[in-house]
């Protein structure tokens, strides 16, 4: 029986090929588009007869994210040719530069706050999404996330939703208008089991915080000595194209921090298989209440790696932290 994995794929793949033979019945000179054609039915004919998804030399499962990233896959990586593994790590090479040239600049001092943050991807490349954005009015947007899947085919879905958030939040919609009209971009134009989690905040002179929480981890908001946890208002992006999110309004007082961060910071394992923990960052956030933001996140990244005794993260790991310093 196909998954349902195979299923979307069969869909996209029939689109693909229908698209090629009208490409090829206008340019008939042109032998790609008729190898192309050929390799989208072989690719077919292999979901008909149940070997789609398993190498041709070892018939052994191709690596998942790979499969995602180009259907049309048929070895896994111990088995392609050595100028095929030096053109995959050129390209993976090539993949984390752009997806660093993406991240936002170190620190940003913008309407009387400060902010820092630490992103760590497990390989290669990362499916973790991290963005600061400053806008016309002076407020800061502000945005971390995780979106499903792992390696190249992560890190492709990581770059749609970043193009995507950098190109509404300068639109002037409202916060929540912005994540839905996200979320049903990412539903009509992925497959049917990539979604992402996100926060999306936006910051205020004044010290108001607007926060939209579409599935991901809940934030700390430190205050003094106080911390508390500001939960989840919506579902994932990308799972239903009609979703609806809601935000919650903020005050935040000067010297408070607002800590978001992904779950290869609070799901990382010592030895014993214990985890870090929600509660742990909580403790630290709350103790370390005088520290700057960028000690903030030093410390938080620092105590998560003591606590894995030098393992390193088996999961991408980003925290962020917001520190209103008027």
């Amino acid at each position: 029986m196909a998954t349902h994995f195979e299923s979307v794929v069969r869909t996209q793949l029939v689109s693909r090929r229908q698209k090629l033979e009208a490409a090829a019945a206008v340019s008939p000179s042109r032998p790609y588009l008729t190898s192309l054609l050929q390799e989208v039915d072989a690719a077919l004919s292999r979901m008909d007869d149940g070997t789609y998804g398993l190498c041709e030399e070892c018939h052994e499962p191709i690596e998942a994210e790979r499969l995602a990233a180009d259907p049309l896959t048929r070895l896994c990586i111990d088995h392609l040719t050595a100028p095929q593994q030096r053109a995959l790590e050129q390209d993976l090479e090539l993949a984390a530069r752009i997806q660093a040239a993406l991240l936002p600049q170190a620190s940003i001092v913008c309407s009387g706050w400060r902010t820092a943050y630490h992103y760590e991807p497990a390989g290669p490349v990362s499916g973790d999404y991290c963005d600061l954005i400053t806008v016309e009015d002076g407020s800061l947007f502000f945005m971390l996330g995780d979106v499903s899947g792992k390696g190249v085919a992560a890190s492709m879905l990581m770059a749609h939703l970043h193009a995507m958030m950098r190109s509404l939040t300068g639109t002037g919609l409202p916060l929540v208008q912005i994540v839905e009209r996200a979320s049903r971009i990412l539903c009509e134009s992925t497959l049917a089991d990539q979604y992402a989690t996100l926060i999306c905040g936006r910051a205020y002179r004044d010290g108001i915080v607007e926060i939209c929480n579409a599935g991901h981890l809940a934030p700390l908001l430190g205050d003094g000595m106080a911390v508390r946890s500001i939960d989840s208002t919506g579902l994932p992006l990308g799972l239903f194209c009609g979703e609806e999110f809601s935000a919650e309004t903020l005050q935040v007082s000067k010297g408070a921090r607002l800590v978001l961060f992904t779950d290869g910071l609070s799901e990382g394992q010592n030895p014993l298989g214990e985890e870090f923990g929600v509660q742990q960052l909580a403790d630290l956030v709350q103790t370390r209440h005088s520290l700057s933001a960028q000690e903030l996140v030093r410390s938080c990244v620092s105590k998560a790696s003591e606590f894995r005794c030098g393992i390193p993260a088996k999961d991408d790991l980003t925290v962020m932290v917001l520190e209103r310093i008027e």
